[in-house]
């Protein structure tokens, strides 16, 4: 099977009634947890332009001896402030930005909280595969719970490392964003391989697929990765995903199998 009859076949399973059914938990428990989130980030920036705090401190010498006077104060509706808010553009403009990078940051956060609900619903979406074209490949799953939580928790930290590593090039246009989706790309490779991988073959199978198909995988999970960036794209498609994924793993567990 090559890699257009793999496409067509996903499509095809993923149109089925109960793919579409198992569709729906992940976007339903996926759109409350970001719809939550967004309105409370986005309402807590917009509540921010009505505060601002200044502090300041002075230095003054008298008479041969230092004097330091410090200000604090927090500002209400102070004349900047209540510029912005006070006329319509600047306060729409002003609004639109902060609801902008909220949502800009709502679909990374969606991709991360899809990624894991997804890992729940794998085995199943993986079984009916093999039920409707897989019926000689005996999946033999390894990994365990403690084994995914640690995986999990392992990959999450290693994500949040390398926001941290990736900081200087923030500020570098167009370079910001390759450097920003690093690491969340790198957390859902990592998180999808694995939910598939160990549902479908043993350990050592897993191994000599990864490494034989090395870069077809990155370039699979690459492009399904940049699909997830479009809005509620992860939503739907996070079953679809594993579902082409595990064709891939099916057919070249069979070839490793000979069966």
């Amino acid at each position: 099977m090559n890699e257009k009859d793999i496409l067509l076949q996903s499509v095809k399973d993923f149109l089925t009634p109960k793919m579409l059914k198992y569709a729906l938990l992940p976007f339903i428990i996926s759109l409350v947890v970001m719809y939550i989130l967004f309105f409370v980030i986005a309402g807590y920036g917009v509540e921010q332009l009505g505060t601002l705090n200044v502090e300041s401190s002075q230095t003054s010498i008298q008479n041969g001896i230092p004097h330091t006077e410090s200000f604090t104060a927090q500002l209400e509706g102070s004349s900047i402030m209540k510029f912005l808010m006070s006329y319509t553009v600047t306060s729409w403009l002003a609004t639109f930005f902060i609801y902008a990078i909220g949502g800009f940051l709502t679909i990374y956060l969606s991709i991360f909280v899809a990624v894991i609900i997804i890992g729940f619903l794998t085995p199943l979406i993986l079984r009916e595969l093999q039920t409707r074209h897989y019926k000689n490949v005996e999946m033999k799953s390894h990994g365990g719970v403690v084994y995914s939580i640690f995986l999990l928790l392992k990959s999450t930290l290693v994500m949040l490392l390398l926001f941290i590593l990736f900081i200087p090039f923030y500020l570098i246009p167009l370079v910001n964003i390759v450097a920003f989706n690093i690491p969340l790309y790198y957390f859902f490779h990592k998180m999808l391989i694995f939910d598939i991988s160990s549902t479908i073959c043993t350990k050592d199978e897993g191994k000599q697929i990864s490494y034989l198909n090395a870069n077809n995988l990155r370039i699979k999970t690459l492009a399904l990765y940049l699909l997830s960036l479009l809005p509620f794209a992860i939503f739907f498609g996070a079953v679809f995903f594993v579902i082409y994924l595990g064709h891939t793993y099916f057919l070249e567990t069979k070839k490793i199998r000979g069966v």
